[in-house]
């Protein structure tokens, strides 16, 4: 008789473990993720660092957290600026691709 194998659901959460993954993982997802993605990853790395601590660093409930980054959430511009300030990162511009330099 085969024995059983056991496995365990994947969470990308249980890998972000410094600020340095947490940033390449939503600089990826900014890249070019859509934004059912982009609040997923949001997700994601506050499950990461603990909803609880992320909520109350913005100021909002836990449950309001829950459902701003739930699958039918649509956080506002607001609240994904609260979050990333919560976990110590900002938003950020930079050019898509220097343009070259005429000669």
């Amino acid at each position: 008789m085969a024995s059983k194998i056991e496995t365990t659901a994947f969470d990308s959460a249980d890998f972000l473990n410094s600020t340095e993954d947490v940033v390449a993982y939503l600089d990826a997802y900014l890249e070019d993720g859509s934004p059912e993605e982009i609040r997923a990853a949001l997700d994601t790395v506050a499950r990461s660092r603990g909803i609880s601590d992320i909520a109350k660093a913005t100021g909002m409930s836990r449950a309001g957290l829950y459902k701003a980054l739930g699958e039918s959430g649509n956080p506002s511009f607001e609240t994904v600026r609260m979050i990333l300030s919560a976990l110590g990162l900002r938003f950020a511009v930079e050019q898509k691709m220097p343009e070259m330099e005429e000669a």
